[in-house]
């Protein structure tokens, strides 16, 4: 019994491996790109939430985060040139990368209620996304936001790409999720 789950263990670990991949190939991949981070990717959530679905919440968020590392380390000079305070550099990489990629691991909370299941758990994690976002967006663009509201500043900036990104993932989730292939392999 413990060797097969060894080697169930080995194979997960191989599977998130290569959906890390396929997710940072897909991450770099920007139609759009505003100038402070962020930016419309073709897809690039849907493997960590396709892993939380298939091997569920415990590996989902396992992945995640795995995956918000890659996002940060690809990221560091970026941030790093924004001329932040040490505090909101701290805060960028802990609330807009660690906890912002962290939440897609909740992508397969629904997983069991089928394929609608697996897309309203994808909308939620990429809200989700979008929330941590909007919350380091008010905490770091006060330094320099000439705007009334801070709050409506982050809320258009990080909306402008992320909400595109909800609607994309979430109706491509859809749309993966017709081919019996794909559904095979996420619910079963």
């Amino acid at each position: 019994m413990e060797n097969k789950k060894s080697k169930q263990n080995i194979k997960n670990i191989a599977l998130c491996g290569v959906m890390i991949a396929l997710g940072t190939v897909l991450s770099l991949i920007k139609p759009y790109e505003p100038p402070l981070g962020g930016g419309v990717t073709i897809l690039s959530m849907v493997p960590i939430a396709f892993l939380s679905c298939m091997l569920g919440l415990k590996w989902g968020f396992g992945a995640a985060f795995a995956y918000a590392l890659v996002q940060l380390f690809i990221s560091f000079g970026e941030v790093m040139s924004w001329g932040l305070t040490p505090t909101a550099v701290v805060a960028t990489f802990v609330f807009d990368y660690i906890l912002a990629y962290l939440v897609l691991g909740i992508c397969g909370i629904f997983r069991k209620k089928g394929v609608w299941g697996i897309v309203a758990g994808v909308a939620l994690g990429t809200f989700l996304r979008f929330v941590c976002h909007f919350g380091t967006g008010v905490f770091i663009f006060d330094i320099w936001c000439e705007w009334d509201s801070v709050w409506l500043y982050s809320l258009l900036y990080n909306g402008g790409y992320m909400l595109p990104e909800i609607v994309l993932t979430t109706v491509g989730t859809a749309l993966l999720c017709k081919s019996k292939a794909i559904k095979k392999l996420v619910l079963s």
